[in-house]
Formats: C-alpha cells, sequence, structure tokens
C-alpha cells in the first residue's frame, strides 16, 4: 500500500553535495553526498523517502537502499506522487508506445532501467512472455506490481523475473531465477534482422538473447554477402546468424558455452542454413590463437566479448584485454575483409575502447579503415544525465593491403 509523501522518511543532502544535478535530472544519489546516521542507515531496503537539499527544500521521492552505494533512486520529482498501481502502468505504457512505434513484432527491450523511469529494471520482451529483471531492491520489494502492471498493459502472459547478475550483488539482493506467471515450453523462437535466434528464458544469459545488437547486426550484413564470417562470444548466434540471413556463404560461432552454441545451431537449422553454420566450443582466446596457428582467415570477423570493464577499478584491465583481441583478431581477417570490435562496459567510454582497439589492430601489423561505430538500438534510450546508460559500442573496420 502506498503511504502520503508526508509519512515517508527524509534523507538530506549534505551542504557540498551537488543538489543541482538532482534537479536537472540526476537519477542517483550516492550514500557519500547524504547525511546519515542510525536512523537513516535503518530504513528498510526498498522503502520509499523525500530527499531534501542541505535547506530542507523539497527534491524528489526517491527509493531508498541503505546496502548500497546508490543510497537513494529518484522514482518521482512531484512530492505528490503516488507510488502505485496506475504509477507503474502509466510508464510501461509511456515505453510500450514507443517500441511499438519501432518494431513491426513485439520482441525487443521494453524497459530500459532509468531511461524508461524505473531505475534498475529491465524487462526484455518476447512476444507474450517476458523476462524482467529487478536489479534494485525498490523493484524487487514490488515485482508483484510491476508484474501486473506489465500484463495489465502489454498483455504479457508469462514473465520470468531473473534475479542474477553484478547489478543485484551490488544491491545486496539474492539471486534467483523463476516463473512468476505462466509457464514455459522450451526456447522461444525470435525473428530479427531476418535471422532466427533461439532465446532460453531460463537457463540462458541475462535475459535469453541480446537485443541490443539488432542495429549493428543490421549494419554487418551490409558486408557480408558471399563471404565467410567468424563470430566470437557468439551467445545463442548472434551475429553469425544475422550475417548468414544478411548473405554470408558461411558462419563459425565460438563461445564458451556449449548450450548457447547448441540454441545457436537450432537456429540456423530454423533458417535453412544449418549446412553453412559451424561453431567451436572454448576459451575466445584460445580459439583466436587456435585459428591463427591453422592459417584461418575470413571475410568478417567479429567479436563481442563480455563487459571486459565493468567498474572503473577494472576499467585499465579490461582496456588491456580489449586491444588484446583486436590485436589477436586483425590478423584472421581477409585483405580488404572487416573486423567489428564491441564493447558493453560503461567504464570504459567510447575514445577509450577506439583507442585500445587502434592499438590492437596496430600491433598485429595491419591497416585499417575505421568506417563506422555503432550503438544499442533505439529500444536500449539513453538518459541523458546517466552516462551509465549509454554502454555499448560497436567498431567497424574494414583492413587494408
Amino acid at each position: 500500500m502506498t503511504h502520503p509523501s508526508s509519512s515517508f522518511p527524509t534523507i538530506r543532502l549534505k551542504p557540498k553535495a551537488n543538489a543541482r544535478a538532482i534537479r536537472h535530472g540526476a537519477p542517483w544519489v550516492y550514500d557519500n553526498e547524504l547525511v546519515t546516521d542510525r536512523r537513516t542507515k535503518a530504513i528498510e531496503p526498498g522503502s520509499l523517502a523525500r530527499l531534501e537539499d542541505a535547506e530542507r527544500r523539497f527534491l524528489a521521492l526517491v527509493a531508498v537502499n541503505p546496502n548500497s552505494r546508490i543510497f537513494g533512486r529518484v522514482l518521482a520529482r512531484d512530492e505528490e506522487t503516488a507510488i502505485d498501481a496506475a504509477w507503474f502502468e502509466a510508464r510501461i505504457a509511456t515505453a510500450l508506445a514507443h517500441r511499438e512505434r519501432l518494431f513491426d513484432a513485439p520482441f525487443y527491450r521494453l524497459i530500459h532501467a532509468e531511461a524508461d523511469g524505473l531505475p534498475g529494471v529491465v524487462i526484455d520482451r518476447f512476444g507474450a512472455a517476458c523476462v524482467i529483471q529487478p536489479n534494485a531492491a525498490w523493484a524487487d520489494v514490488r515485482i508483484e506490481m510491476l508484474a501486473d502492471a506489465v500484463a495489465k498493459v502489454a498483455g504479457i502472459e508469462t514473465i520470468v523475473v531473473n534475479g542474477t547478475g553484478r547489478a543485484r550483488s551490488l544491491e545486496g539482493l539474492a539471486e534467483e531465477t523463476r516463473v512468476l506467471r505462466g509457464a514455459l515450453n522450451g526456447p522461444i523462437p525470435v525473428s530479427m534482422n531476418g535471422a532466427t535466434y533461439m532465446a532460453d528464458l531460463l537457463g540462458g544469459q541475462k535475459t535469453g538473447l541480446f537485443f541490443d545488437q539488432r542495429p549493428n547486426h543490421a549494419f554487418t550484413q551490409r558486408l557480408v554477402a558471399g563471404g565467410s564470417v567468424l563470430d566470437v562470444f557468439s551467445h545463442v548466434g548472434g551475429f553469425g546468424l544475422a550475417a548468414l540471413a544478411g548473405g554470408a556463404e558461411t558462419a563459425l560461432s565460438v563461445d564458451a558455452s556449449q548450450s548457447a552454441l547448441d540454441l545457436a545451431t537450432k537456429g540456423a537449422e530454423a533458417m535453412g542454413r544449418a549446412d553453412d553454420f559451424a561453431t567451436r566450443k572454448g576459451d575466445a582466446f584460445d580459439v583466436l590463437a587456435a585459428l591463427g596457428e591453422e592459417g584461418q582467415m575470413f571475410g568478417t570477423v567479429i567479436c563481442d566479448p563480455p563487459a571486459f570493464a565493468p567498474s572503473k577499478v577494472a576499467r585499465e584491465k579490461g582496456l588491456r584485454a580489449y586491444e588484446r583481441i583486436a590485436r589477436m583478431a586483425a590478423p584472421l581477417v581477409d585483405e580488404g575483409g572487416y573486423l567489428v570490435l564491441c564493447s558493453c562496459s560503461h567504464a570504459a567510454d567510447l575514445d577509450a575502447f577506439r583507442v585500445a582497439c587502434n592499438r590492437g589492430i596496430g600491433r598485429a601489423g595491419r591497416r585499417a579503415q575505421l568506417i563506422h561505430t555503432g550503438f544499442a538500438g533505439a529500444d536500449h534510450p539513453l538518459m541523458p544525465a546517466l552516462a551509465e546508460s549509454g554502454y555499448l559500442k560497436a567498431l567497424f573496420y574494414r583492413l587494408l593491403p
């Protein structure tokens, strides 16, 4: 039950904290920006609170988690807002209207956390099913209300809660994956850019499929006609299946997960391209080294690794890993062929990532043109006041003789 905001506890910024940032749209309040005492630290994770500046002027209604470095997440800037079923339904309806303009079929990211007004919440839609990632305590304790709103507004019948990953651990939340509503009967086939992907909503990585690469898959399709493709860190077929749909002659997918490769193979079979599709299980660096020793060459090589730099602490180590990937992948590209290097690390900004990739290509002794820079699709909107929401980068190089 939602109570009037006057009944909520109050948390207050320190005198030197940047209240202007909150007024101008910043969605997070860090623990070191607040006046904290035993009372504020005892607030139950997921509770709502009034945020005030140092002069006791109201700033926002926030969701609080004393166990997290992000102590408060802004939910509303009107003191009278009720965070209730109608509020959830309105946020989801606004997000849904945008996606329905973008896509003919209901396969997309429906909610992209702060950018869609639901901090820490990710929802990917797979037709009449969806996967909710409640990566913040406030959403975790309101999962039933959130699920009700998604079902009502978007007509969702099956809802999976995926409570795993680094974001939840930073919130002090337990890991769990479960079917909250409805039922699943195996992987769900998803058509995207003419390719067919098999999304495992319960056992796959993240929500089962990465919708964010859709526009980068489409650009890759313009480069691959009649050629061979190597897709490293392929997950369930990612760039490799998109390349086949775009006219590639053959595709080889590399991943450390056999279950992901099995799903990729099923996707190729559903496309009628099983004979042109192969997989290779193993550590990506080891496979890249082995392919080099074998003298293998490809018209297009794509490397789409997990986040090597998930935090500022890991930034330099992650950039070295991106450089190593570029150095090992570049020699496998035919002269005049293409190399696609991706990063989903928000801590490694575009400039730093590009420098690392350029250095790796140069160390491999290859000359390159940077022909295109890609980002996540429009169903993954950026919040202007939150740099972390712009995490995905894809650099497309042409390797010259």
